[in-house]
């Protein structure tokens, strides 16, 4: 049996990069001297706004898929491909910070770690939906 120890760790750090980067929106704020409730005005606090929110767009996706892979595949594998997917999103955070234009590498590698573990995962629940049975 599996604890999936590895992949509540990676879980659990994907998390707090995410809060890394809610911290980071708020740091742009006072940069800026923007308050709440703008979301415009400058170019710093507005890719700060980006990288926060794009982040939490692809948790969905990631978050999920992370744990249907590890639950039907291996939790060894889901954990390290979930760890490229946290390398993935600070590249794309530090990337997007300096200039809008460097932000693609880290997407790609988010994108990639996702859905490899998305369609891992449904090919895997398929298969088993099909030789076992629902």
């Amino acid at each position: 049996m599996q604890t999936h120890a590895l992949v509540a760790i990676v879980t659990l750090v994907a998390l707090l990069c995410y809060v890394w980067m809610t911290l980071r929106v708020g740091g742009a704020r006072r940069r800026t001297r923007i308050d709440a409730p703008a979301m415009t005005g400058h170019p710093d606090l507005e890719r700060a706004i980006r990288v926060q929110a794009n982040t939490l767009e692809w948790l969905v996706i990631f978050l999920p898929s992370l744990w249907l892979f590890a639950i039907y595949w291996n939790d060894l594998f889901a954990a390290a491909v979930g760890v490229v997917w946290i390398i993935g999103r600070i590249i794309y955070a530090l990337g997007y910070s300096a200039d809008a234009k460097k932000r693609f590498a880290g997407f790609g590698i988010q994108a990639l770690a996702t859905f490899v573990l998305l369609l891992g995962a449904l090919g895997r629940a398929i298969w088993v939906a099909v030789t076992v049975g629902l």
